[in-house]
């Protein structure tokens, strides 16, 4: 960022801002409700407004948490950070301390638990494990099912931890299942199963009535229906081939739905329960049965992601320390991550592994943390749980073996989740006994009936609204007040306590936003508006470390992680974090304010979001989302209880950040930049005077009211 342009910028503001007198432009109003009862959210900025840290690239975190680099991401001003648990979208076994004991420590295999006591050694990187009885053909990395990879020595096995033997609830509460996607519908009337040991003796074969995928978008719109010649009660192992119908179904998914086990161990020996207890499957295949007993498999088996697609409901996270690939990247270590800076002292939401993981490990892992001092605010369990298909009794039965486990060690720690994957609508699943299919009503209702809804002391959640779109337009802006303020809404009405805070935990835009356009930068402010103003208890930005792969991302750096310029969003957090808002440890309030800026459609073109600040101003951030136009608007402080309308008194400060400060400059196939950046500044007067709002443009206001 250069000084003498700052300096012309501002100065074209200020003279922007004196040609604008009433009657030169059409006035439209935003009105800040000041009634006190009617404030909206209370929250301290260094502590509310966050960003998340991820698993890097192997060898990058030396270079981005030091030094200048370092200095220039915690300029952006955003506070708190919450430390993301990577390992888990990946189906690896975390090792957030390389020093620890293998269940089975002559061959350096089995359940590894990392120590919690510290020592003079810091743990400065952590790795993972992938694990290989995964059941997963898709999800993060490049892992893929043993379920079709054509390998008969290896198997998918469920989590023995939603077992009887560590539930204390019969098997039949806890059935897990495998799904096959065959890509299309083709008629079938056969399938073949591998297994290994332990196999079920009660199963159901299943296929998917719905046209749409079981998941996400199909969940509730199509049943499970097990096939005629599907249901097995007296299962023996081996490999078996069951004719299911005795004509041909066309299908697309089947599942394999398992409600009791041969409690038989699995080609780890008999010396530890975990290995004889779930299901394992080495191999399925799907297909046409002919009368002379020829069977035609219409699966492709292959031990990549070129295979036909397997889902399961959990994944054991047996494992071995052969295993380790530090390639696939560093989840940091957490003596390194808490002295680099990167926290600034603050406290710090963590993680633990809870989907492939054991109890003792996450204790212990919270245990270090808390003899070490560092400064935790809450402890979020697992990660992303709806994104990998578990439903919520297995989730909440992992929840309370964990919970129990942590508070053992640490009663004080507070834990939550899940988080759930960014959703406009509530994350819906099969439906239960009773019909019920909400996802977090489930998981809530199995904490109440035992007894642990106290151990539930946050809810979670990520928000990325233009993921994976098939297009992207400008127009993407207009809606996200409304998705904030609808999920919101969504998650109280189907059972998260009103009791407890919520948080964002990972976001960003999505999509559709290049750098070549400020456009992630007005989504980037709508939505931290928004969600604080629907009463989030924080909001953590996501893509807050920048690569050099990543040039739409937080900052542009080279091949070495030095910076070489400033994205949109980077300068939006300035003007969120260090002018909305006083950056001090201090409380803010947020009232409601209303817009009538509109287009001839009566599409909101300007948005805005009023803070009471400690230090006694008050501070308007607009947000005009028009591409092409300025607007004039006056700022009303609405009446309250009787008194008159107010307007800013005095000077006001005017910080403005948009179209005009950030200019693209196409270079090929990439670009660059110039201006881009600082956000302009001016002091205005106020009154009761109009305020023209820079067409893509983020504007704060900021100053006394009379």
């Amino acid at each position: 960022m250069n000084g003498i342009r700052f300096q012309v910028l501002a100065a074209c503001c200020a003279i922007s801002f004196l040609l604008v007198t009433p009657g030169t432009m059409t006035a439209q109003n935003i009105v800040v409700d000041t009634t006190p009862s009617h404030v909206l959210n209370t929250f301290s900025p260094p502590l509310a407004l966050g960003a998340a840290i991820d698993r890097l690239r192997t060898g990058s975190p030396d270079k981005l948490l030091t030094g200048d680099t370092l200095k220039t991401i915690l300029d952006a001003g955003w506070g708190t950070v919450t430390y993301r648990q990577n390992t888990e979208l990946m189906v690896e076994a975390w090792h957030w301390n390389p020093r620890g004991k293998w269940s089975n420590a002559g061959k350096q295999e089995g359940y590894f638990v990392g120590d919690a006591e510290p020592t003079n050694e810091e743990i400065h990187s952590s790795w993972a494990y992938p694990l290989p009885h995964r059941g997963f053909s898709r999800g993060d990395g490049n892992g893929w099912s043993r379920l079709t990879d054509g390998d008969l020595s290896s198997y998918w096995k469920s989590n023995p931890y939603l077992t009887k033997a560590f539930t204390g609830e019969d098997d039949s509460l806890h059935p897990q299942w495998v799904m096959i996607d065959l890509g299309e519908k083709v008629p079938v009337n056969a399938i073949r199963i591998a297994w290994a040991e332990p196999y079920a003796k009660h199963y159901a074969i299943q296929f998917w009535t719905g046209e749409l995928e079981p998941f996400y978008d199909g969940t509730t719109k199509g049943t499970w229906q097990t096939f005629p010649l599907g249901a097995v009660t007296d299962g023996k192992g081996g490999t078996v081939t069951h004719k299911l119908v005795s004509w041909m179904i066309p299908v697309r998914y089947l599942r394999i739905w398992m409600t009791e086990s041969s409690n038989t161990c699995d080609d780890h020996g008999s010396s530890d329960i975990r290995n004889c207890v779930g299901y394992a499957i080495r191999e399925l295949y799907v297909g046409a049965l002919s009368p002379d007993g020829t069977f035609n498999d219409y699966v492709t088996h292959f031990p990549s992601r070129n295979q036909t697609v397997t889902w399961p409901s959990s994944v054991d996270p047996w494992h071995a320390a052969s295993m380790l690939d530090e390639s696939r990247g560093d989840q940091v270590g957490f003596d390194f991550f808490f002295h680099c800076g990167v926290t600034r002292g603050l406290p710090t939401m963590v993680p633990i592994a809870m989907l492939y993981a054991t109890p003792e490990d996450a204790a212990n892992e919270i245990a270090y943390l808390y003899q070490r001092h560092y400064p935790i605010s809450y402890v979020e369990m697992g990660e992303e749980a709806d994104g990998q298909h578990m439903l919520p009794e297995d989730y909440a039965a992992l929840y309370l073996q964990f919970a129990t486990a942590i508070h053992k060690l640490v009663p004080k720690a507070k834990l939550g989740g899940p988080p759930f994957e960014g959703t406009f609508d509530d994350v819906e699943v099969w439906p239960d006994a009773n019909g019920k299919v909400s996802w977090i009503g489930r998981f809530v209702d199995y904490l109440k009936a035992h007894g642990h809804l106290d151990d539930f002391a946050f809810f979670s959640f990520e928000h990325y609204p233009y993921q994976d779109r098939p297009s992207y337009s400008w127009a993407d802006l207009y809606p996200e007040p409304d998705y904030v303020k609808h999920i919101v809404q969504v998650w109280k009405d189907n059972g998260v306590p009103s009791n407890i805070p919520f948080f964002m935990t990972e976001g960003n835009i999505g999509g559709g936003a290049p750098p070549s356009t400020v456009k992630s930068a007005l989504w980037l402010a709508d939505y931290v508006g928004s969600m604080m103003g629907a009463g989030a208890g924080a909001t953590y930005y996501f893509h807050y470390m920048p690569s050099p792969d990543h040039p739409s991302g937080f900052l542009y750096v080279d091949k070495d992680y030095k910076v070489i310029g400033y994205t949109p969003q980077y300068l939006a957090t300035q003007v969120i974090a260090k002018e909305w808002v006083l950056p001090q440890d201090e409380l803010h309030h947020q009232f409601p304010v209303s817009s009538d800026v509109t287009d001839a459609a009566g599409t909101l073109m300007v948005t805005a979001y009023a803070l009471q600040r400690p230090d006694g101003q008050w501070s308007v951030m607009l947000v005009n989302r028009d591409q092409s136009n300025d607007h004039a608007v006056r700022v009303n402080f609405g009446a309250a209880e009787g008194k008159q309308v107010r307007h800013f008194a005095g000077k006001v400060d005017r910080i403005t950040f948009g179209s005009n400060e950030y200019v693209w400059h196409e270079e090929g196939t990439l670009g660059h930049a110039d201006p881009d950046g600082p956000p302009s500044k001016s002091t205005v007067d106020g009154g009761n005077v109009l305020f023209q709002i820079p067409k893509a443009s983020i504007t704060v206001l900021r100053g006394k009211i009379g």
